[in-house]
């Protein structure tokens, strides 16, 4: 019979990123990690394999975080749309607070990250491609439902709607005003391409 695991992985990654989300991967010392997931440098290295093997795993739960979320706003919307812009509004003003970054992780990462360490940047880079094409799957449904103009494919929408998060997000990082940062996402909704 084989021993249980000391520890919950599931837990100890959403640790893990909080602090990797909170301070990069490079300004995230082993010591930290140590503190923070109450694991020794062995433990670490025989359940992740490295530094780098946990970042990967938290990259991996923060990009399903999302896909979790997106899927919980369209249980709670018949609208494509109406879904969408709950989930913008709970990504830049809902969870702001309780967010360890105002920042999107994977943007954080791409923006941190160089040649160097290659393998994580390409897995953030997939990271954000996975949850666009999400976003492409929602939008060619709105224009199923003719809730959007079929003039643009869904997945040239996704990019403008990823690229306009991204937006909002760096900007409320920056600013505290939650009225103009509303602002700024009900004119996503309201205006072309994403308002019919």
């Amino acid at each position: 019979m084989s021993k249980p695991a000391k520890f919950n992985r599931e837990e100890t990654i959403q640790k893990a990123a909080n602090l990797y989300w909170e301070k990069g991967f490079h300004a995230t010392s082993m010591r930290n990690l140590q503190e923070v997931i109450d694991m020794r440098p062995g433990s670490i290295y025989a359940s992740f394999g490295s530094k780098e093997g946990l970042f990967k795993e938290a990259l991996q739960h923060y990009a399903t975080s999302g896909i979790v979320q997106l899927n919980q706003c369209i249980a709670d919307n018949d609208s494509p749309i109406a879904a969408l812009k709950q989930f913008v509004e709970t990504a830049v003003l809902a969870n702001r607070n309780c967010a360890p970054s105002g920042m999107c992780m994977l943007v954080k990462t791409v923006a941190e990250l160089t040649d160097e360490n290659a393998d994580l940047l390409e897995q953030a880079k997939r990271s954000l491609v996975m949850v666009e094409t999400a976003f492409a799957e929602l939008l060619a449904q709105a224009q199923a439902q003719g809730e959007v103009d079929t003039q643009q494919t869904p997945q040239a929408l996704a990019r403008f709607l990823q690229v306009q998060i991204i937006g909002i997000r760096t900007y409320a990082h920056a600013n505290s005003d939650d009225n103009t940062i509303q602002d700024f996402i009900d004119a996503i909704f309201s205006n072309p391409p994403l308002a019919k």
